[in-house]
């Protein structure tokens, strides 16, 4: 077969069809741009319907859940389930008809000449602008000695526990003690001895879901999304402090309490087969559940628009170093909630603004055309 038969063409190519790449192509269509998005999963809601725990219920109620363009379809102070949240993006790409190409994993990004050549396998796309929406995190994260347990206890990441019922009878320990962590931890303490391991994150400071968190909710969110943003000293100050943890939302250091999960402290090697803590205990334990986060994968790109630490150098998802370029869905992009549900939109508008001005404009003229 022919390079010209191997080769699509486009004007723009989004890789992710999670919620920023959708958003992304919502405003792309909008401003009547050409583009295709790229997703590695097979059906189009997958990252939720399979990459989370059957019970994980959404943080943030369903009046802000919703993509740019279409409400989330449930009572407004309600918490959608993960299953709720993926027939909700298969819904919002068939409404809008955006051209989705689900099943391609896109494994080379690289440049030729004036055209990113973007590949997956045998498959090969062309495209003046490209931008990468494949979520700020990818790799489960777990410490190098997870591989010196004892291959009788049953180690699951996070990302691949589903249910109680994979864990071995036997005592359960969680090393991570983030929202995840607690989460998990209150699910199994209903049939297993439990522990959570890690350092204290902190909890909000009122009932999720309460009527009190209703009033401070939106306050939160204001300042989240219109406060702590890379455009105001306190913002740049606050982002430059902050790391991926966030306090802890739906279960709380009380109901671990009440659930008989006792806290320790961090998990820092193993002996014998079994994870030991900081303070040398050893855990007997039969499972050990890593909720110890994820780690950016960015191995695939061929460009040098990266900085030591392997985060991407953009300005608001814009890549200066590699004109046509472009991130949604990072961790601080814009402000503190750049990464979450409520703030992708925004961000997803401004790179569309962007890709759609920069043909007729000049620099300045673009900042000032798509400034939000």
């Amino acid at each position: 077969m022919s390079e010209q038969r191997d080769t699509e063409r486009f004007d723009t190519v989004i890789i992710g069809g999670g919620q920023a790449g959708l958003s992304t192509g919502y405003h792309l269509g909008k401003l009547g741009r050409s583009f295709v998005i790229l997703d590695s999963f097979e059906r189009i809601g997958d990252a939720w319907r399979k990459g989370r725990w059957d019970s994980l219920r959404l943080f943030t109620p369903a009046r802000y859940n919703g993509m740019p363009g279409m409400q989330f379809p449930a009572p407004g102070w309600s918490f959608p389930t993960k299953d709720e949240m993926a027939a909700y993006m298969e819904t919002y790409a068939a409404r809008f008809r955006l051209p989705v190409r689900n099943g391609v994993t896109v494994d080379g990004l690289s440049k030729n000449g004036g055209r990113f050549i973007v590949s997956s396998g045998g498959r090969r796309f062309e495209a003046d602008n490209v931008v990468v929406a494949s979520g700020a995190h990818r790799i489960p994260k777990t410490p190098a000695f997870a591989g010196e347990l004892d291959p009788r206890i049953v180690q699951l990441h996070s990302s691949e526990y589903l249910r109680p019922s994979q864990l071995r009878e036997g005592d359960v320990l969680i090393v991570g003690a983030g929202n995840s962590g607690a989460e998990i931890a209150h699910e199994v303490s209903k049939t297993h001895r439990t522990w959570i391991a890690g350092r204290d994150v902190g909890q909000i400071p009122v009932r999720h879901g309460s009527r009190p968190s209703r009033l401070v909710l939106p306050i939160v969110r204001f300042v989240g999304q219109h406060v702590l943003t890379i455009r105001t000293p306190i913002g740049r100050k606050a982002l430059a402090k902050l790391g991926n943890s966030s306090p802890l939302i739906r279960v709380r250091r009380p109901d671990l309490a009440a659930d008989g999960v006792e806290r320790l402290p961090r998990v820092a090697g193993v002996k014998d087969g079994l994870p030991v803590l900081e303070d040398g205990r050893v855990m007997d334990v039969s499972n050990v559940i890593w909720c110890t986060g994820f780690r950016p994968d960015y191995g695939w790109i061929d460009l040098p628009v990266f900085a030591e630490d392997g985060w991407p150098l953009h300005v608001r998802g814009v890549v200066d170093k590699a004109p046509g370029l472009y991130f949604v869905g990072l961790l601080y992009q814009f402000s503190a909630t750049s990464d979450v549900l409520p703030s992708r939109g925004r961000d997803a508008r401004y790179v569309a603004r962007h890709i759609a001005s920069k043909r007729r404009k000049g620099r300045a003229a673009v900042e000032a055309t798509v400034a939000i």
